[in-house]
């Protein structure tokens, strides 16, 4: 939330506001956004392939699907066995064919990246109503029993701007209105570190009482891939709600590598891509700008990758070659001939990224678009997703207690407490 008087182009952090007063302005927020939807939209019908025996799922922001194979694979695991679901996870025919064991079975998703679209329908079933929209003009969301999506978080990035007032900021308020109108069971939403010191702290507190107004118990926490089997140095922010009816308390899963006794031992970059060294596919070529070269940008065999950005130009080098050299503050080289030095490949940030080798990424294939340009449409979908064995731990704990409570769910499907939240947004 946030007040409209301004402060050198700032909106200044609501303070001291109780939960009737958040939920009040919550309310008008989404039920403007939801007047400017219907006023927007086409009157479009379509058909879900909703299943009573599944925890039907619905993406928001889904880009090319991280979170949701994730999601997907902490379902199997919940049925199979992890065990059985790494097995098939290596076949991209064994998985197509098992996968609708699934505890979890997604019916819809929405992006407006074109590239990461058409990814997302080469790897996931097309029962799936995909649209390719802006979500400020769907007029209504699909009923489900669980919501996932990354809101685009440009302005909460460390690496970008900082205006509390950047629209790209308040998507989350569309997130917020499909959870009031299909009152799923379950929501998991990810965003960068950043998020959470912007405002002094105050935006995210904001945010998960606005969450907390919709009616579900929010938990947040900052994680590190690397702790869940992640070859990659990466922080992000997840919010996790429970719908207040249900008597389930979620808490975030214990780290499972690491240096600590009992821990299974960090996924390094040789574990992860040395095997790619003789066929590492294609790779973002072009100079190293002063910016680029202003810090490191090379990691060693036995470390985690530096994050995976999205963008080609800004990927890490391979741990290949010399290391880099600090000669002054700000300023790296690259010792030797430059042919010694090479961004990660497509191939080898999918595998940092943990998508299976078999997931297919769409350049878009336009025959205005060069090279590079198209090989970058790829770095931006991996370099955005969720890592899938994060989602995949995320995930864990719901998916194990859905699948011994599914009869609760089921009963609870038809929650109506909170309906006086979905009657003032559609009257």
């Amino acid at each position: 939330m946030k007040i409209a008087e301004r402060g050198r182009a700032k909106f200044r952090p609501l303070k001291d506001y109780d939960k009737q007063q958040v939920k009040h302005l919550l309310i008008d927020k989404i039920r403007q956004e939801q007047e400017n939807a219907r006023s927007l939209s086409e009157n479009i019908f379509e058909t879900y392939h909703y299943r009573n025996d599944k925890l039907n799922l619905v993406s928001l922001f889904s880009g090319c699907g991280g979170l949701d194979l994730g999601c997907e694979l902490a379902g199997l695991d919940a049925v199979v066995g992890k065990n059985e679901s790494d097995r098939l996870l290596l076949s991209r025919n064994d998985f197509m064919k098992s996968r609708h064991e699934s505890l979890f079975h997604t019916i819809y998703s929405i992006d407006m990246f074109k590239e990461a679209n058409e990814t997302y329908r080469l790897n996931f079933p097309d029962t799936i109503v995909q649209h390719e929209k802006d979500i400020r003009k769907i007029k209504d969301f699909p009923s489900c029993d669980i919501v996932l999506g990354g809101f685009p978080c440009p302005g909460f990035s460390e690496a970008g701007p900082r205006l509390i007032d950047d629209e790209r900021n308040f998507l989350y308020i569309h997130f917020i209105r499909c959870l009031i109108e299909t009152r799923p069971s379950f929501f998991i939403a990810e965003n960068v570190k950043g998020m959470l010191t912007l405002g002094k702290g105050e935006v995210i507190k904001q945010i998960i009482q606005d969450f907390e107004s919709a009616g579900y118990r929010v938990k947040y926490k900052l994680v590190n891939a690397r702790d869940y089997g992640v070859p990659q140095l990466r922080e992000r922010v997840f919010i996790v709600g429970v719908r207040e009816d249900l008597d389930f308390e979620y808490e975030f899963p214990s780290p499972t590598h690491g240096d600590k006794e009992g821990l299974l031992p960090y996924v390094t970059l040789e574990d992860a891509i040395l095997d790619l060294a003789d066929n590492p596919g294609d790779w973002y070529e072009g100079s190293f700008s002063p910016i680029y070269l202003s810090r490191n940008r090379k990691k060693r065999w036995g470390e985690q990758s530096f994050t995976i950005q999205a963008s080609g130009r800004q990927a890490p080098l391979h741990p290949s070659g010399p290391a880099m050299e600090k000669v002054s503050k700000d300023k790296w080289i690259l010792p030797g001939e430059e042919r010694l030095h090479r961004r990660l490949s497509v191939k080898e940030i999918a595998r940092i990224q943990t998508f299976p080798d078999w997931f297919i990424f769409s350049d878009g294939n336009n025959p205005l678009i060069n090279r590079n340009g198209r090989i970058d449409k790829i770095y931006k979908q991996i370099g955005n997703a969720v890592p899938v064995q994060l989602a995949r731990a995320i995930v864990k704990p719901i998916a194990e207690w859905s699948a011994n409570n599914f009869a609760t769910i089921v009963e609870n499907r038809n929650y109506t407490e909170q309906m006086d939240l979905f009657d003032l947004i559609h009257n």
